[in-house]
This record gives C-alpha cells, sequence and structure tokens, in this order.
C-alpha cells in the first residue's frame, strides 16, 4: 500500500491562510509517519520501495517566486585559503637575492658582511666550557682536543689559529695572563699544559711546568696578571702554587677542609687567592703570609665561581644557590646580594672598571650587574642552554663588550656593558 500525502496551495490573497496551511501540512505529516509506522508493524514483508512517500508538489506564491531562485543559489563561497591570502600579501614583494657578501678573514668562507662567520664561531662541535681573553684575540675550550683561537681585533671574530691535539680528552679549564703572552690550560685527562704566544701564534712552552701538577687532580686554575705563579685547586681541596719563571717549582700548598674545590681565583695584585668548593664553603688565602685570613660563608650549595673586582676590594661568589653574593675582602663581611638568576649561576666576571658584573647561568641567561646601584641593568637571553663561560673583552674606545659560550657551542660577543 502507497502512502500520498494530501496537496496543499498556498494563498496569496491573506497572509494568514498561509500559517494555516503550514499548520495542516504539519498535521498531514503527523498522521502520515504515524499511518507508516503502524504499517510497517503489521506489514514487515512489504518492499521498501512500496513504503517511499510520494514528492510533495508545492505552488510558489506570486511574491514568492521572484527571490525563490536567488534563495536556492545563495550557497556558501569558498573559505581564502591561508596559502592564498599569503600570496596576496606577497604580490610584488617577493625575497631579494642577499648581495652584501664578503669573504671571512679566518677561514677563507663565503659570508654575510657584518655578520659573524657561522664557520668560525660554530667551530666546537662540543660545548665550549672556558674562555681567556687578551689584548687581541680570545682563546676557547671544549669537549674536543683542540684549543680554538679568535680574534677580537677585528669586528667579525675571525679564526686565527687552532691548536690541534692540545688535550686528547678535551679542556675543561684555559687561563691567559694579562699582557697574553702565556697562556695555561687543563684536561680532563688532569695534564696541564702551558703556551706562549709570539707574533700572535701560540704554541707549548715545553721548558715551563707545573711539576707534577698532573698527578694531583687539578681541576680549577688561575694565573697572576705577570703570568709568573700558577695556582690551582685539587679535587681534594688543595690549592697550590706554582712559579712557572722557575721551571715550574712548587712555592705553595693550602689546606682547606678536603671538598672538591670547583672555582679558584688571584687578586690582580697578586696578594689573594680564593677557592670556592663543593660543600659550599669559600677560602681567601694570602700569597705572602700563608696564612688563611677569612673563611667566608653564606653559600651552602656548591660554588662554581669566585672573582675578585679589579681592585681587589670585593670578591663575587655564585654557584647551586642561584644568588651571588659579595664580600668585602678586608673585612670579610658579605656587603651584598644579587639575586636573579633561575638556576645554578656557572661564571663570573668583572669590568676593567670594577662598575659592572657579568654573570652565567644553567638556564641560558646573561646578566649585566651594577655595583653601585646593587641591581641589573640587562639581561641577554638568546639561548635556553646553559653559559658556561662570560668574559669581558677589551675595551674599545668607550664602549665595553663581553663574550659568552656554553652549550650552544658557540661564542656570542655582545657590545656595551648595558646591552647595547
Amino acid at each position: 500500500m502507497a502512502l500520498r500525502s494530501l496537496p496543499f496551495t498556498f494563498s496569496s490573497q491573506i497572509m494568514p491562510r498561509v500559517f494555516m496551511a503550514s499548520q495542516a501540512m504539519s498535521s498531514v505529516r503527523g498522521r502520515c509517519s504515524h499511518i507508516w509506522q503502524t504499517s510497517a508493524q503489521t506489514t514487515p514483508n512489504i518492499s521498501a520501495t512500496l513504503l517511499k512517500p510520494a514528492a510533495l508538489a508545492l505552488n510558489i506564491p506570486g511574491f514568492l517566486s521572484d527571490i525563490w531562485d536567488s534563495v536556492l543559489r545563495a550557497v556558501p563561497k569558498k573559505k581564502t585559503s591561508h596559502m592564498k591570502k599569503r600570496h596576496r600579501q606577497m604580490a610584488g614583494k617577493a625575497l631579494k637575492d642577499v648581495k652584501s657578501l664578503n669573504t671571512c678573514p679566518g677561514c677563507g668562507q663565503i659570508k654575510r658582511a657584518h655578520v659573524l662567520c657561522p664557520h668560525c664561531v660554530e667551530i666546537h662541535p662540543t660545548d665550549i666550557f672556558s674562555l681567556a681573553v687578551t689584548n687581541k684575540q680570545i682563546l676557547s675550550a671544549s669537549g674536543v682536543s683542540a684549543l680554538k683561537v679568535h680574534s677580537t681585533a677585528h669586528s667579525d671574530f675571525p679564526l686565527v689559529q687552532s691548536i690541534d691535539e692540545a688535550h686528547k680528552l678535551g679542556c675543561h679549564h684555559v687561563v691567559t695572563d694579562g699582557n697574553g703572552s702565556r697562556s695555561v690550560s687543563v684536561g680532563f685527562g688532569g695534564e696541564i699544559k702551558i703556551w706562549s704566544c709570539h707574533d700572535g701564534t701560540w704554541s707549548e712552552n715545553k721548558t715551563a711546568s707545573a711539576g707534577n701538577a698532573g698527578s694531583t687532580d687539578i681541576w680549577a686554575i688561575a694565573l697572576s696578571d705577570d703570568g709568573q705563579y700558577l695556582a690551582g685547586v685539587s679535587q681534594d681541596g688543595h690549592i697550590r702554587v706554582w712559579d712557572l719563571d722557575a721551571g715550574g717549582k712548587q712555592i705553595r700548598d693550602y689546606e682547606t677542609k678536603g671538598s672538591f674545590g670547583t672555582c679558584i681565583d688571584l687578586s690582580a695584585d697578586g696578594r689573594l687567592i680564593a677557592s670556592g668548593h663543593e660543600n659550599g664553603s669559600i677560602y681567601i688565602f694570602s700569597t705572602e703570609t700563608g696564612r688563611m685570613p677569612f673563611s667566608l660563608s653564606g653559600l651552602v650549595k656548591p660554588v662554581r665561581a669566585v672573582a675578585f673586582s679589579p681592585g681587589g676590594k670585593f670578591l663575587a661568589a655564585a654557584g647551586d644557590s642561584n644568588v651571588i653574593v659579595l664580600y668585602d675582602t678586608s673585612s670579610g663581611e658579605q656587603v651584598a646580594n644579587l639575586s636573579g638568576h633561575s638556576a645554578w649561576v656557572l661564571s663570573l666576571s668583572w669590568s676593567h672598571t670594577g662598575e659592572y658584573l657579568l654573570s652565567g647561568s644553567f638556564d641560558g641567561k646573561v646578566k649585566v650587574w651594577s655595583i653601585d646601584t646593587r641591581t641589573c641593568v640587562a639581561t641577554h637571553s638568546e639561548t635556553e642552554r646553559a653559559v658556561w663561560n662570560v668574559k669581558w673583552l677589551p675595551k674599545i674606545g668607550k664602549s665595553e663588550g663581553f663574550a659568552t659560550a656554553g652549550a650552544s657551542r658557540s661564542i656570542s660577543f655582545y657590545r656595551e656593558a648595558t646591552g647595547g
């Protein structure tokens, strides 16, 4: 049995009748649906084709016929894709060829003008652990066997020398004297090597040695400003001093409480030695009397960096406590706390005038601190990787700059003390 709905028409004369017809249509649909359901229950074997309702015939009134075609054709527009929008934006703005190129004076590779050479700066395949600065050069040490030397006399900081096979297992500390004629490096194998510079080229100086320092597990080292004395702190906490001009003879041996020595520094005048240790202890020794005038407290976690100010008035210390502490070297009193790093502070460096203190942290941030105001005046956070070492560069004119290195495996150079 086929079902057929009742035909109906719209009247264009009286508007309410349209709504009445609509209501009648709804009631008809309801009855048809009920009949269809009842029939389907009583005759389940009826073919599905017989149960299809007949098509509805609609008589469109005159006032709707004019807009009916436009209603049917009013389909949604296709959405403009992001690529098409980008093409429209870039119309007539295509990328231009890079023409400002020149040749790197260090490696001879093609590079962009006024930009550091990527072949020279990113030449370490592993983390860079230490930097040492002279008047015209900067030395870098990493987990590879070679030491790299960059020139600071040129704005491009080109690589001028690679000291291959300096340390077979890599190097973790390298230091230089004030005039840039002598350098000392310590490898992961425990060996200490002394280097001499002649006409800008470095070579190993085998006449001067640190005695049997290689067998004493020296970790951190510091070199006096005149290059004569070398100080090192060992893994058992001993602080030893050698006279390099006397063939590397050991002249001092300071004993501490036996905690791992992580860092060491010599004052500019050579009168004081400071060391930081794994148990948080900080010691200051007098090189004249051989005594320890102060045993500083304030850092209960490992100390990773100690640095004397250029005039020797302050000692800065920092480490796993995330805080930089300033001590008065004349009294041993703690005079300031500089907080702002969110991770271990790994390196400290004073500016040449002593106005600013530079710090590098495990969180990848480099901060410049004003000693007068005891506040941070600049923060650099171009990387999230650890910054193992920071160093101020020789002052050029009125502006100062510094270099940073670490887990990014590259050396970054900055100008101006406040981050300019």
